[in-house]
This record gives structure tokens, C-alpha cells and sequence, in this order.
């Protein structure tokens, strides 16, 4: 007898070829009876996942791991927004590339195609399941989606409403399969159904992640954990420098786009952190700190060796004082996940350095971390972060989820 993932799968692989070939007008119709969808089932969609809530609670999940679990109005409204977004842009589907012409007459040409069907492994965030589900169908994709077993009441409720609108535009409803069954050997099992998936893509902590490239026998997309850092440089504005840490760590901590390090020069050290320590702990924030950064403000707890790679995805940050950009980098270098790194600086120089040489998905200067994120890109909906530098990288949108294809023309030639 097959398993869920072995039927799904096959399933799902049978939607590609029909999702594959649909057109922009019909995938663009399910995404708006999606959209509406949502919206029309919010109440359904909270009740769902208060059973999510209530049971995570119970077992002890942290507030910042419940935050990303938890589904409000506006939450299912930006849910809705996302999948319009991507209603908007231009299908990446069955675009020319590249046009050539041989001098034996052959006209070969280069054209953009779905990847076939997508694996999405990921945890707690429900709104992912919309996020990839969008992404996927306005690209001609498939997707399998096993989110956690903290969140398979949201889940189930929001891939009933994908299969409906689907069905509403003429579309198979498979090319949204949910696994509902939440045993974690079957994620495994999935990860080696080549005939069938033809990328996986995790997204969560570095737990997960890490399972799944050691685990996949299928081709993986690695959308790696966020250790983020933001550099005060010695040349900042101290007070635009304050406002931009402030928000990389406290807007919202237990994404992968938020500033777990934060490191100051030590010209500026002491004023920085008397600047920002008090708007800290009015957030709450765990601060834990170097001998310098102790010394500059009541409250900073010491920091060990441990503190410099870890992803709080909480209220907590560590702090670093560096004696120049160099030292700074080079900390990056070191413990950054290569996912999103910012300095705050005045100088010219040190930003041009720092933007070429800092080895990173997304490098800012003057604005938070945060903003990595395929919505405030313009990319719609997101389906992950990459820190991989293949296939694609950074925010991943409609055009990290197609392939190409050479389409050849020709008239009776031969190769001899």
C-alpha cells in the first residue's frame, strides 16, 4: 500500500503537466479566488489556528516561536495582499531568453519553464503555505507542502481554501497538496522521491535546513538561517544608527532577517550604546556583550564564544565592539550566515568597501535588515531566502522557480 507522500506526490506530478501549460489568465483567476478566499474564511482560518496556539503554549513553545505560529485579521489580510501582489507581475513563464540563429539554419531558442513539482519542508509560519502555494501556481508549479505539526490546523484549513480556488479557475486542485500526516519520517521519504519532486526547499531553523541537505536526494534550494549583523561604523549617525538597530532586532525577532549581532567601532562605542541600551531595555531586550560593551552601559550581561553564531529568533542580541571596519568584516566573515548585512556610516568609502566585500545574500547601508524580504522587494509573495549562490539568491520570487528549455526549429538538417 502507498503512503500519503507516495500518492501525493504522484498526484501532484500529474497537476504540474496541467498547471504547467495553463494560462496566465486562468493561474491569475485562481490566485484572485484564492485571495477572496481568504478573506471570506478569516474567522475559520483563526479558529484553526487557536488549536495551534493552544496546544504550542501547552508544550511549552517560546512567545517569539508562538508569534510566528499566530494568524490575526491582519495577518490573513497581508496574506491576501501577498497573493494579489503576485497576480501583478509578469508571468515567468514561457519567456525568451535568447534567440539564436546557426549558419546551418537552425533557429534555436532559449525559453523560460516551471520547475515541474516543489517540496516545501518548513515550520511553525502558516503563512508560508499561501506564500509558496501563490509563488507556485503563477509559475506553472506544483507543490507538495509539509509545514510543522505545530501548525497542521492552519495549514489544513488554508490548503482546503488553495484546492478551492483552484477548482473555482478550472485548475487541477492537486497542484496544492498538503501531507497531513505528521510523522518526520515521512519528510524523509519525500526528500527521495526523485521521479516525482523535482526540487525541495526548506525553510526554518538551521535544524531543518540541515536535514534536509543531508537527507535530499532530490535537488535542494538552502535557505539558510539568519545570524544578521549591523556594523555602527565610527563615521555613523549615531542617532539614525539607533533607530535602524532598534528595528532590525525588535520589529519583529523571530524572523531570519533580524539582527542577532550587533557590532560598534569602539571611537564610538560608548556614546552609541548609551544612546541605545535605555531603547532596548524598554523593548525588553536581552542584551549580551563583549568587556567594552559591559562597561558602557548597566545591564549588558557578558557574551561568550557561543553568542557570536546563534540565531536568537528572540528578544536577545549580542554586542561587539570592533577597532575597525576590517575587524568588523572579517567577524562577518566568521560567524554571518550569508544572509543579510548592514553598516550605518557616513563615509563613503567604508560603504563602497563594505557593500563589495561583505559575502551576503543582501547588504544594506543605512536601513535595517529587515527589509530582506520578498514583499518589500517587490516580489510578491516570497518562497525563502536563499544564501546558496545556486541556482538563485536572496528573496526568492517568480523567477527562482522556473527553469529554461532550447526550443530548436529546423528544416530536414542532419548533423554530419
Amino acid at each position: 500500500m502507498e503512503s500519503e507522500v507516495v500518492i501525493k506526490a504522484k498526484a501532484a506530478q500529474v497537476a504540474s503537466r496541467e498547471i504547467g501549460i495553463a494560462s496566465t489568465e486562468q493561474k491569475n483567476k485562481a490566485l484572485i479566488c484564492i485571495a477572496e478566499l481568504l478573506e471570506k474564511n478569516t474567522e475559520n482560518i483563526i479558529a484553526a489556528n487557536m488549536q495551534d496556539i493552544e496546544h504550542a503554549r501547552t508544550h511549552g513553545m517560546s512567545e517569539a516561536m508562538l508569534d510566528r505560529l499566530r494568524l490575526t485579521k491582519s495577518r490573513i489580510e497581508d496574506m491576501a495582499a501577498g497573493v494579489r501582489q503576485v497576480v501583478d507581475l509578469q508571468d515567468p513563464v514561457h519567456i525568451s531568453l535568447k534567440e539564436i540563429c546557426r549558419p546551418n539554419g537552425l533557429k534555436i531558442t532559449k525559453v523560460t519553464v516551471p520547475l515541474g513539482v516543489v517540496a516545501m519542508i518548513y515550520e511553525s509560519r502558516p503563512n508560508v503555505t499561501v506564500d509558496a502555494a501563490a509563488l507556485c501556481i503563477k509559475s506553472g508549479n506544483a507543490c507538495v507542502l509539509r509545514g510543522g505539526s505545530e501548525s497542521i490546523h492552519s495549514n489544513t484549513v488554508l490548503v482546503r481554501i488553495l484546492k478551492q480556488g483552484l477548482q473555482q479557475a478550472g485548475l487541477n486542485p492537486d497542484s496544492a497538496a498538503l501531507l497531513e500526516n505528521t510523522d518526520r519520517a515521512l519528510v524523509q521519504e519525500l526528500l527521495t522521491l526523485r521521479q516525482y519532486i523535482d526540487v525541495a526547499i526548506p525553510r526554518g531553523g538551521a535544524g531543518l535546513i540541515q536535514m534536509v541537505v543531508r537527507t535530499a536526494k532530490v535537488p535542494v534550494i538552502e535557505t539558510g538561517s539568519g545570524v544578521c549583523h549591523v556594523y555602527v561604523d565610527k563615521q555613523a549617525d549615531l542617532d539614525m544608527a539607533v533607530r535602524i538597530v532598534e528595528n532590525a532586532k525588535v520589529s519583529r525577532p523571530s524572523t531570519c532577517n533580524s539582527m542577532e549581532t550587533l557590532l560598534v567601532h569602539t571611537d564610538v562605542a560608548a556614546d552609541f550604546l548609551q544612546k541605545l541600551i535605555p531603547v532596548l531595555q524598554k523593548q525588553n531586550v536581552e542584551m549580551r556583550g563583549d568587556i567594552l560593551a559591559q562597561k558602557a552601559g548597566t545591564g549588558v550581561k557578558a557574551a561568550d564564544d557561543t553568542d557570536w553564531g546563534q540565531e536568537y529568533n528572540a528578544l536577545i542580541m549580542s554586542i561587539k565592539t570592533v577597532a575597525s571596519i576590517d575587524e568588523a568584516m572579517e567577524h562577518i566573515r566568521r560567524y554571518g550566515t550569508k544572509h543579510s548585512e548592514a553598516i550605518v556610516t557616513e563615509d563613503t568609502a567604508a560603504a563602497e568597501r563594505f557593500l563589495q566585500e561583505v559575502d551576503a545574500a543582501a547588504v544594506y547601508v543605512n536601513a535595517s535588515t529587515r527589509y530582506t524580504d520578498g514583499f518589500e522587494f517587490g516580489f510578491g509573495a516570497e518562497i525563502g531566502i536563499s544564501t546558496q549562490k545556486l541556482h538563485v539568491r536572496g528573496p526568492m520570487g517568480l523567477e527562482a522557480l522556473v527553469s529554461y528549455k532550447y526550443i530548436i526549429h529546423g528544416q530536414g538538417q542532419i548533423r554530419t
